[in-house]
């Protein structure tokens, strides 16, 4: 790639009651940055979406955040970014957040990281985008939500094939480096204006 890796960050304004949740954020920004990729997130200083943010810069990355005005006007924005872009409503964030990215990845986080995952997951099984997208399963964080998305597919309502576009790891560098891999080797597609 001519230009540096974008990774789409989802996870928490929330720290969660565990801070092995916390270390796992750290670990992803630390990467990123000492990768010389740019991270992509929603733009906020709070949880773990400011302690991913934090890292990337300390290790010498770019960050790239997008937030709606009314959060921005909350003082929930994070001033010291590389990139700091307000928009007006949720559906632009998300749309300018997924354009600007190469790969996207989940953190622990509540219903809107869960939101957010899961329509960049449908996009990719829909043909929308060729983007990988992983899911980190910090200390088992994800384990209800991924049986119960086995159990979507033995009752026949997600195919197999549709269940492994998800890549699963409890390892962060691990789980960036396969797909930082995957994501040099896509078409690079990007239809997200069809939505």
């Amino acid at each position: 790639m001519t230009q540096p890796l974008s990774i789409c960050i989802y996870c928490g304004s929330r720290s969660g009651a565990s801070p092995v949740y916390a270390q796992a954020a750290q670990a992803v920004g630390a990467w990123i940055g000492q990768q010389g990729a740019r991270l992509v997130y929603g733009g906020g200083h709070a949880g773990l979406m400011g302690t991913v943010a934090d890292a990337t810069l300390a290790s010498g990355g770019t960050v790239f955040g997008v937030i709606p005005r009314a959060l921005k006007t909350r003082e929930l924005a994070h001033s010291g970014i590389t990139e700091l872009h307000v928009v007006d409503t949720m559906h632009q964030r998300k749309a300018l957040m997924a354009q600007e990215s190469d790969v996207f990845l989940a953190l622990p986080g509540g219903i809107g990281t869960l939101e957010e995952l899961f329509e960049v997951w449908t996009w990719l099984q829909l043909g929308y985008h060729d983007k990988p997208v992983g899911l980190l399963n910090v200390d088992g964080y994800f384990d209800d939500l991924l049986r119960f998305m086995d159990h979507t597919t033995s009752q026949g309502f997600v195919s197999s094939e549709q269940r492994a576009l998800l890549q699963v790891d409890d390892e962060a560098e691990r789980l960036l480096t396969r797909l930082a891999a995957s994501a040099r080797t896509s078409l690079g597609t990007n239809s997200y204006g069809q939505i």
